[in-house]
């Protein structure tokens, strides 16, 4: 990578952080006077906004969630290609996750990482998609679909490619066990709370 490549990959890495830290549930929860903090779950995203703003909000959300991980993603593939494309797609996720738009707040990077694995790691797409929506299916339970289709991940990444022709290695590795730390680790309060929940209806 020559000093030309260097600064577009700097610019790009920016780019999509500021852009993952744009939050479309907020936007669109300041404009109806509605405090997400105090609704729900307190969290910015689409499955919040469905329970505070109606079906319909939340899938707005949810698809422009989605397509701002899509769209930096597939930006950094047509000018860096691979491995580096993986940098920027995982620099939009964090930005949706510690948005300093909402003072280091964001959402659960689901719909986001969603984004960039359908831009950089189509392959893997389906595989997760799969779980995630028969757990939703079977539990109803929309933050342990998410956790189940991170867990799905890890060894989707690690033993297949992520697109057709292009063999698994150690950056789409890394890339693939980055999104799955990050998913788990801002469900980690869903998941104690509900297995405080589930302790104290077996005590009762």
């Amino acid at each position: 990578m020559n000093d030309g490549q260097w600064w577009q990959l700097v610019l790009l890495v920016l780019g999509a952080y500021l852009l993952g830290a744009v939050s479309p549930a907020a936007v669109l929860a300041r404009r109806r006077g509605i405090d997400l903090r105090h609704s729900g779950s307190g969290n910015p995203g689409a499955t919040n906004v469905a329970r505070a703003m109606g079906r319909r909000s939340g899938i707005t959300v949810g698809v422009l969630d989605v397509l701002k991980g899509t769209l930096p993603t597939l930006l950094g593939l047509m000018v860096l290609g691979r491995p580096w494309v993986y940098v920027v797609a995982v620099a939009c996720v964090l930005g949706h996750v510690t948005s300093p738009y909402l003072r280091g707040r964001g959402g659960k990077g689901v719909a986001t990482s969603l984004g960039v694995l359908i831009a950089a790691a189509w392959l893997w797409v389906a595989a997760v998609a799969v779980v995630f929506v028969v757990v939703v299916a079977v539990t109803r339970w929309v933050a342990g679909a998410s956790v189940a289709a991170a867990l799905a991940l890890v060894p989707v990444c690690l033993f297949l490619g992520p697109v057709w022709g292009v063999p698994p290695d150690l950056w789409s590795r890394l890339f693939g066990l980055s999104l799955v730390l990050v998913v788990l680790g801002r469900h980690r309060t869903n998941l104690l709370l509900r297995w405080m929940a589930r302790k104290a209806g077996a005590g009762t």
